[in-house]
């Protein structure tokens, strides 16, 4: 099985800062748009001040039962300080209509062009730092063995609207829970078919050190305190065991990233199957067609 991982930062945000910094002199600028069908951006400069940026995001509304933080999930306010240090400030409150607004300084950059470049790319990953910030907390207490502070209970996250992703911590694992949901029917038959899939694929001998995952058509006990509307779902139940080893280093930001994205991945996945079974569909027409000619002629 062919798998495409999604990038973790908007591309089209970086090229926006990043033409806004190679044309130091700069324009007046205004740009909005929407990715992964649950997140809008909104970019804002001015000529007379080129340094300065305004980014505005809007996250999807969050579940009831999960946890946030001044309308952030739980974190995503200490890992934006962490992660952009003195080029970023927080403006409070943010833009109408939007979650976070970031005033960004692009005079205060690295020198380095290469770290330069590291830090507009984070920038435009500002997705992955606000949505994986509890996330990747948890995960932290993973990597270093130690007690998460909410051990053995399950925690809800923010995931997609009206839809979340639900952790359950331990000392030497974290289990992550899917709701898969999908509108279209027949999106519906592939994604489920794809995570069943997948669950086998993990199987394989060669796959041994990827985390455990599998899929259920009804809810894990785990999640037998959940919400009714939390666990109404068409697509099933996918779940992965995350171990420490799955979190060592640098590992950690990539299975945060994995982990935040995993829906819109199954998304990817089941247009790309739909387009194949068109396709493939198609080719047999045409040359059943064919094929009738000749027998004609």
């Amino acid at each position: 099985m062919s798998m495409i991982l999604l990038s973790s930062h908007s591309k089209y945000l970086l090229d926006i800062l990043s033409n806004r910094v190679e044309n130091a002199e700069g324009v007046d600028i205004e740009r909005r748009w929407t990715e992964f069908s649950d997140v809008c951006y909104h970019i804002k400069g001015s000529s007379e001040t080129p340094e300065f940026l305004n980014v505005s995001v809007s996250f999807p509304t969050p579940p009831e039962e999960t946890e946030i933080e001044k309308g952030l999930p739980c974190g995503a306010t200490e890992a934006v300080k962490v992660a952009y240090g003195v080029v970023v400030e927080s403006i409070v409150p943010p833009d109408e209509g939007f979650s976070l607004t970031l005033k960004l300084d692009l005079s205060k950059l690295p020198k380095n062009k290469e770290k330069r470049n590291d830090m507009l790319v984070k920038i435009a990953a500002v997705r992955e730092v606000v949505l994986g910030a509890p996330l990747k907390r948890i995960l932290e207490h993973l990597a270093s063995r130690t007690r998460a502070p909410a051990k053995d209970r399950v925690i809800t996250l923010v995931h997609r609207p009206k839809e979340c992703i639900f952790l359950i911590p331990r000392e030497d694992k974290v289990t992550v829970i899917y709701p898969i949901n999908f509108e279209d029917s027949i999106d519906t038959v592939l994604a489920t078919s794809f995570l069943q899939d997948l669950a086998e694929t993990r199987r394989s001998a060669s796959l041994y050190s990827a985390p455990s995952c599998t899929w259920s058509s009804t809810p894990p006990a785990e999640l037998d305190n959940a919400t009714t509307e939390s666990l109404s779902v068409n697509a099933g139940f996918f779940t992965f065991v995350i171990l420490p080893r799955h979190v060592e280093g640098k590992k950690l930001d990539r299975t945060v990233w994995i982990l935040s994205t995993f829906h819109a991945y199954v998304s990817y996945h089941v247009k790309v199957r739909f387009l194949c079974s068109y396709i493939s569909t198609y080719t047999i027409m045409i040359l059943d067609f064919w094929s009738s000619r000749r027998i004609n002629a």
